[in-house]
């Protein structure tokens, strides 16, 4: 099994633990040993699968200004945690590859492994409510045909994606490509880089 074919089981996992309630509150109940890929595969999937909801709930033309003010802090919060634990990720994937002899000619990549796999997780999401829309009793058969259209192209990507990130993992692992990773330094969540926060 490839690791992609093995990231979008659990996703897919994840996606459908979440749809048992479809509540945003619902507590995780993460089916994996903690510390392990599996464990936070699974995370960053229900965490995505809860801001979608998030952002689905926030764009309700009636909400009240404080609701919509509590759930753009929880979304904050929401990609926070989903940056923190793409670099989890990725601290897994450069302790598995550390003993790998790079190229001389070894080339850098666009983004790291874990960015990567971030969209994968997107993607599923996508494909989950876009097959949804595809059954919707109450739309018409031109929504319906068109939301196939579109899933038609998602599932695509999501293979061309897979295959991207297995192959970039391959090049990885055989010094062909090496990991160059950037921490996250997103000014507005600190208060000593965001002017809002330290003139305050």
């Amino acid at each position: 099994m490839t690791f992609t074919e093995q990231a979008n089981g659990i996703f897919r996992q994840a996606i459908r633990d979440y749809h048992l309630t479809d509540d945003v509150d619902t507590p995780i109940n993460n089916p994996y040993e903690r510390d392990s890929i599996e464990y936070n595969l699974y995370l960053k999937c229900w965490i995505d699968t809860v801001q979608w909801h998030l952002e689905d709930i926030i764009r309700d033309p009636h909400i009240e200004p404080a609701d919509a003010l509590a759930l753009k802090r929880r979304i904050d919060r929401s990609n926070q945690d989903r940056t923190d634990l793409v670099e989890d990720i990725d601290t897994y994937f450069r302790r598995i590859y550390a003993d790998v002899k790079v190229l001389p000619d070894a080339r850098l990549n666009t983004e790291s492994p874990a960015w990567a796999v971030d969209r994968l997780s997107i993607l599923a999401l996508k494909i989950w409510h876009m097959q949804e829309q595809t059954e919707r009793t109450d739309a018409t058969e031109e929504h319906r045909a068109k939301c196939r259209a579109k899933l038609d192209v998602l599932n695509e990507q999501q293979k061309d994606l897979s295959t991207a990130i297995d192959q970039l993992l391959e090049d990885i692992d055989a010094g062909r490509k090496y990991m160059k990773v950037y921490r996250q330094m997103k000014m507005y969540n600190d208060p000593a880089t965001n002017p809002v926060l330290y003139k305050s």
